[in-house]
């Protein structure tokens, strides 16, 4: 069964998710706190984490941060915060998904459905090719990326991206075909999303991230991978 760690300091919420997820045979553990959140996901392992932002102890980026540290796990934020910036900045650091309280619980889980699909690894022949772009390799079979004979850290969200591209090397992917593919039917006008995401590939992967040589904008279209 699948394994959600719910970390949230409002019991009417927990509880509210704990009864739902249970409900649909997920596996459940919560915690009210960063701390004890960053300690259960060392011990349990989760398939996906629903973050609320507003912790007590310590802001829920940080938690982010924490886990990225060590782990690829879906993060799923939730939060009252509605700026833009703060939704970016929660993104940046490494969640996956973001869902603005108040918040309908079928649309909570069918992104945390979402979330967690995109961490699955995915069968296919044509999975078993390992692309050469010049300075990084692409390992399509094992999900890896490797850069100067290191593994390179790649949340799934990153992974599900470059992945859509490379598999669409030289051809120009629209913005839309991006966000429909890596977050779903529902997301067609989330452009910043997509900015956020080719900026931390652009960081991880490219020589000289504002000169890109892989990872091309085709401004108001879309983007390209080029080798």
């Amino acid at each position: 069964m699948t394994r959600v760690l719910v970390v949230d300091d409002e019991p009417q919420i927990v509880r509210a998710l704990v009864i739902n997820l249970k409900a649909r045979k997920y596996e459940v553990d919560s915690a009210s706190d960063g701390t004890t959140a960053l300690q259960l996901a060392a011990a349990r392992h989760p398939d996906v984490v629903v973050l609320d932002l507003g912790l007590p102890d310590m802001d829920g980026v940080e938690v982010i941060k924490g886990l990225r540290g060590w782990t690829r796990v879906p993060i799923l934020v939730l939060s009252a915060r509605h700026s833009s910036d703060e939704k970016v900045q929660a993104l940046d650091a490494g969640a996956d998904d973001y869902v603005t309280k108040p918040f309908g619980m079928d649309e909570l889980l069918a992104r945390l459905r979402a979330a967690v699909r995109r961490a699955e690894p995915t069968g296919g022949g044509d999975d078993d090719v390992i692309v050469d772009a010049a300075g990084f390799t692409v390992d399509m079979a094992a999900k890896k990326v490797n850069r100067a004979g290191k593994d390179v850290r790649l949340t799934p969200t990153e992974w599900h991206l470059l992945e859509v591209l490379v598999r669409n090397t030289g051809r120009l992917v629209s913005q839309k075909q991006l966000l429909k593919e890596v977050w779903g039917p529902s997301y067609g006008t989330e452009s910043n999303y997509l900015r956020v995401y080719m900026a931390q590939l652009r960081r991880k992967l490219e020589t000289d991230p504002s000169h890109p040589q892989h990872f091309i904008t085709e401004p108001g279209m879309g983007y390209r991978f080029e080798k």
